[in-house]
């Protein structure tokens, strides 16, 4: 009886030993900044190549609970092609909120021109983000406001 119990202890510590490196790893703080101001210098540049490299071949983005994601790397370069395309002078910032597990939370805000109008926008927000054991984002979800001036 002892000896079946060790090793049944001894089996499930080398069961338990093999199965964590396969196991999702867990995102840190500071992968989530670095991811942040990553996707930040792409918004800056307006580089839609960029912001597709952040992201999971199979991503799903949503810029608004009520619109249907944007899917996969290329649908998310599209978006930002389309998007960024008037966009002048961008200053992005970010801060990380928190992280749990794959999931990270960040408030964010940008400010930019219009080259069409010379109108000045201002965008705050906040991002939920799942990030797949390779550290790319799977999922983005965002809520924001925006300030138009002058």
């Amino acid at each position: 009886m002892f000896r079946h119990l060790v090793t049944s202890c001894i089996l499930s510590g080398l069961l338990a030993c093999v199965a964590a490196p396969a196991q999702a790893a867990t995102l840190t703080e500071a992968a989530l900044k670095s991811w942040l101001n990553q996707y930040g210098a792409a918004w800056e540049a307006r580089d839609a190549a960029a912001a597709g490299r952040l992201f999971s071949a199979n991503a799903r983005y949503y810029e608004t609970p009520f619109d249907e994601p944007k899917k996969g790397r290329a649908g998310i370069e599209e978006y930002w092609r389309t998007v960024t395309s008037d966009q002048r002078d961008v200053q992005f910032e970010s801060r990380a909120i928190a992280v749990n597990g794959n999931t990270g939370v960040a408030h964010w805000s940008v400010k930019l021109r219009l080259q069409s109008t010379g109108q000045t926008l201002e965008m705050d927000g906040i991002f939920v983000l799942e990030f797949d054991d390779t550290g790319l984002c799977s999922t983005l979800r965002e809520w924001w406001h925006l300030r138009q001036g002058d």
